[in-house]
């Protein structure tokens, strides 16, 4: 493949969906979206996974740029990147809007 026509958007679209490519991480994003802020302690109590596994989770979602945390002892308190979110949504939304599904003859 050529790689040329890959533009900086694509890669990001791709670490986006990657992130979001785990059930976890997906209902991760769900309760974080529901509030303003999160600690990681409170996920733990929703989540049937051990911290670590949690940890890991949150690590992926915060290197994708879709969650942000800040370290206020003992706890790190998780929430949604507005900003990588909104980029997120539209690509995903142009993503989806400009995708043609196969007609019925092309595969048949």
């Amino acid at each position: 493949m050529d790689t040329n026509i890959l533009t900086s958007d694509h890669e990001q679209l791709a670490r986006f969906a990657k992130a979001l490519g785990h059930p976890v991480r997906v209902y991760i994003i769900e309760l974080l979206s529901k509030q303003s802020c999160c600690f990681s302690g409170d996920l733990a109590e929703d989540l049937p996974i051990a911290r670590s596994t949690l940890s890991q989770h949150l690590k992926e979602l915060k290197s994708a740029g879709l969650i942000q945390g800040s370290i206020e002892p003992p706890k790190i308190r998780y929430c949604i990147n507005g900003e990588n979110w909104e980029l997120a949504r539209k690509f995903f939304g142009n993503l989806l809007q400009t995708t043609k599904p196969c007609d019925e003859q092309c595969c048949n």
